[in-house]
């Protein structure tokens, strides 16, 4: 695992002790790694959606009922 040495604006820091004192992480490196990984999930979500609309967009119009796109756009988020 990398080492790194980072600064936090005193109300960040406060928020991420107040984590880690409430006992919600064991120690702030936890935590960090924890909301990076949230950002990297988030990031390919929001990733695959503008693929989506990209190909939706150059794709034309479908027959499809809302309720069929959704259920289909949900099931392909699950995988």
């Amino acid at each position: 695992m990398n080492r790194q040495s980072i600064s936090f604006t005193e109300p960040n820091d406060k928020w991420l002790r107040t984590q880690v004192d409430n006992k919600e992480y064991s120690s702030k490196s936890e935590l960090i790694n924890d909301l990076v990984r949230q950002a990297r999930k988030q990031q390919r979500q929001i990733d695959w959606i503008s693929l989506k609309l990209e190909s939706a967009e150059n794709s034309g119009f479908t027959s499809d009922s809302k309720e069929q796109i959704l259920i289909k756009s949900k099931s392909l988020l699950n995988d």
